[in-house]
């Protein structure tokens, strides 16, 4: 993968967050394709309970300062960056004070979901692909993690289809277990249709459960990887029945190759 360029973008990684399925193969698989000389970015949300101090981000200027409609409402983009330490991996972090300040990922202390997830995973969405134009960074793959950024394959493929620059871009989704209890809010749908996304790409997501969600990114998809050894069956079945390429679960011991090899069929 020397010199091909991939573009993480994901809801956790390691360090920055608690170690879980997500987080660790967001930063598992970035690292080994630095490793082989490919060159990568990752993108994640920079949630209040990210220690800006021990970690040493920093707000990049000229990045920041764009404000991205969300359901009709202007909502200012900051962007912050980070290394993580000994592996000369930049790391962007999406940021608005009403939406990512909060001091947990995706609910309260009660565990109940946040009412505004929807909205929040439309900002990460858009602000990812705003600020890699900004860099004018041109991605071969898009490799998404995580259900709050499953978002982008959606805008890829319609809100941005248009634009020049990722116009040989393929998308990769790896899907796991890692969910969420409950509904988004139920009016996701009208949120996501307000910025031109046919509703009949968005089906699913009148009942916005988190295997309707994944069904929606799936779809807008070029390939998926399963990221779960034992991934629920519903999942399992939307992806075989997708038309998708995929790439079964693979242990961590083995996926060095195995994910090298799909990218390169994905290319």
């Amino acid at each position: 993968m020397e010199d091909k360029r991939i573009l993480y973008v994901s809801s956790e990684v390691v360090p920055y967050l608690a170690e879980n399925e997500v987080s660790l193969m967001s930063y598992d698989v970035p690292k080994m394709i630095n490793d082989q000389g490919g060159q990568i970015r990752i993108f994640m949300p920079r949630y209040g309970n990210i220690n800006e101090r021990r970690h040493q981000l920093h707000e990049v200027i000229r990045l920041s300062g764009m404000n991205l409609v969300v359901n009709d409402v202007d909502m200012p983009l900051i962007i912050k960056v980070a290394s993580i330490p000994k592996e000369r991996i930049q790391v962007y972090f999406i940021d608005n004070d009403e939406y990512f300040k909060r001091k947990s990922t995706f609910t309260d202390e009660e565990g109940v979901l946040y009412p505004d997830n929807d909205e929040r995973a439309i900002f990460f969405a858009k602000g990812v692909v705003e600020t890699v134009k900004k860099l004018n960074w041109v991605p071969d793959i898009i490799h998404v993690h995580g259900w709050l950024a499953s978002m982008l394959p959606v805008y890829m493929k319609h809100f941005y289809k248009h634009e020049a620059l990722f116009s040989d871009t393929k998308i990769v989704t790896s899907v796991y277990n890692s969910g969420f209890e409950g509904l988004l809010d139920k009016e996701a749908i009208e949120k996501i249709k307000f910025d031109g996304v046919p509703a009949e790409s968005l089906a699913p997501l009148a009942e916005p459960n988190y295997q309707n969600w994944m069904q929606v990114a799936i779809a807008h998809s070029d390939g998926i990887i399963v990221g779960s050894e034992d991934l629920d069956g519903g999942l399992t079945k939307i992806i075989a029945s997708s038309g998708k390429p995929f790439l079964p679960f693979t242990p961590k011991e083995a996926f060095a190759e195995a994910y090298t090899s799909f990218y390169k069929q994905m290319l």
